[in-house]
């Protein structure tokens, strides 16, 4: 089985065996799940607020207790499948809590090849009866030792028959997800994107280069014993593993780097910004755009950072200091509503929008079931109605950069097709910023799949404002 890495690059193959630390991680993951599933809470956010709240807990437990609580997010259909195969109460039926337990045991037991089944099975017995179910630690036992000994042998939709439910199913994606996507890429290429998304990450970050350049910082991290390794696409990218916390990194408070996916770091270059000009990104937080555009026009001009939510603009706030930007000016605003002083003021305005964020799954796995189908048009409605305000701010020969993070067509292109249709504006070509190692036949449009550049899915439409 391959070797499997946590969020932050710790060979999990590696994890202690040492009894009363699993213990206490098993109960760690047991709260977190909990959490998750009980209060919807995103799965990112459930662990660093566990994390904060006891920072006693050492690296190797963090590795071990993120690895499992990601991976049985990430892969809980396929886990709850397995499950109703080997147990006769049905996982709809069960106790919330020994349903919890099942799928963290059953995650260790399909991915964590290092980790004994004796101990899965020993420790969820002890879970069940700590969470006071005695009576079903019996059936928590049995279930996942049967479980154990037919891992290799279930069966699972035939590929060829049943397409849709063989990546549903296999891949830990739901069917709605499945169809949308086979209705715009081809199998192999949906295929793919279901693989790629499940499959770990290191951290993405962009060097600051008004404060450092690629190497320094990379041996700076290095003597960090941080693992460090080029970006794919952009020369100032980085990807790095082997730490414990970004923000007990030098570096980090130091304003030499931000965390920021390759992708998202194209709009900017993309959008290729001149010194002096007038920037505003009307959707910002947490601020990687926002910081992005401030640094390529080395600290000059202005960029008028906006968002709805006042704690989000903490976090921009946040950043712009950390990085020791001053060119950047932070307003709490409503995208939806007409700043009059703002009309065709801009040189530059991001337009980064609310969507459905089905090309961060691989770091988000939470998405894919929160984000319900019928969600979609409402969020087609508000990209448009975005549009429409935002636009009015462009200066006329100025340009307007449209990004989503997603691979839904109806919130990307035919967004694009249907704002060039009403509003005078153009795609611009943008090859001469484009990296080499992309191949793009679209005139200024990119639309990024989850994995195929090692990035997230992602797409960037730059437009131009023509007339009136």
């Amino acid at each position: 089985m391959t070797k499997k890495m946590s969020s932050s690059g710790v060979d999990m193959t590696k994890v202690s065996n040492n009894k009363v630390n699993k213990i206490n991680a098993r109960n760690v993951a047991l709260e977190i799940i909990t959490s998750i599933f009980e209060d919807k809470a995103y799965t990112n956010i459930a662990i660093d607020k566990y994390f904060k709240n006891h920072n006693d807990i050492s690296k190797i437990d963090r590795a071990f207790i993120t690895r499992i609580v990601e991976g049985t997010v990430e892969h809980v259909i396929t886990i709850d499948y397995i499950i109703n195969k080997f147990s006769k109460t049905k996982t709809n039926k069960m106790k919330k809590i020994i349903l919890y337990i099942l799928r963290l045991s059953v995650y260790q037991i399909k991915y964590m090849d290092k980790v004994p089944v004796s101990a899965v099975c020993n420790e969820a017995v002890k879970l069940a009866k700590k969470r006071k179910f005695n009576s079903l630690s019996g059936f928590v036992n049995g279930v996942l030792r049967n479980l154990a000994r037919n891992i290799d042998s279930i069966q699972y939709p035939d590929e060829k028959d049943e397409p849709v439910e063989y990546l549903s199913i296999v891949y830990s994606f739901p069917m709605w997800i499945v169809e949308l996507w086979l209705k715009h890429y081809d199998y192999e290429t949906v295929k793919n994107m279901c693989i790629n998304s499940n499959k770990t990450v290191k951290t993405n970050i962009r060097c600051n280069l008004t404060k450092t350049n690629p190497e320094e910082l990379k041996k700076q991290l290095q003597d960090s014993n941080v693992n460090v390794e080029e970006g794919k696409l952009l020369n100032y990218a980085l990807k790095i593993s082997n730490y414990n916390s970004i923000r007990g990194l030098k570096a980090f408070n130091q304003g030499k780097f931000t965390v920021q996916d390759e992708s998202s770091m194209l709009v900017a270059q993309l959008a290729n910004p001149k010194e002096d000009s007038l920037v505003v990104d009307v959707c910002a937080a947490p601020g990687g755009k926002t910081t992005h555009f401030a640094e390529k026009m080395n600290n000059t001009g202005r960029v008028v950072s906006r968002d709805i939510y006042p704690k989000k603009l903490q976090l921009i706030d946040e950043n712009v200091k950390r990085l020791q930007l001053n060119n950047v000016e932070i307003k709490e605003y409503n995208a939806l509503e007409i700043d009059s002083p703002m009309i065709e003021k801009a040189d530059i305005v991001i337009a980064d929008v609310p969507c459905s964020g089905l090309g961060i799954i691989r770091k988000k796995p939470d998405i894919k079931y929160n984000v319900e189908r019928k969600d979609i048009n409402d969020l087609i409605d508000i990209q448009r109605n975005i549009l429409k305000v935002v636009c009015k701010y462009v200066k006329t020969g100025g340009i307007l950069m449209y990004s989503t993070c997603t691979v839904n067509p109806e919130e990307n292109i035919k967004n694009v097709n249907w704002f060039t249709d009403n509003f005078p504006f153009e795609l611009v070509d943008f090859e001469d910023n484009l990296p080499d190692t992309i191949n793009n036949n679209n005139k200024g449009y990119i639309q990024l799949l989850p994995g195929f550049y090692d990035t997230d899915g992602f797409f960037i439409a730059k437009l131009r404002r023509i007339g009136n």
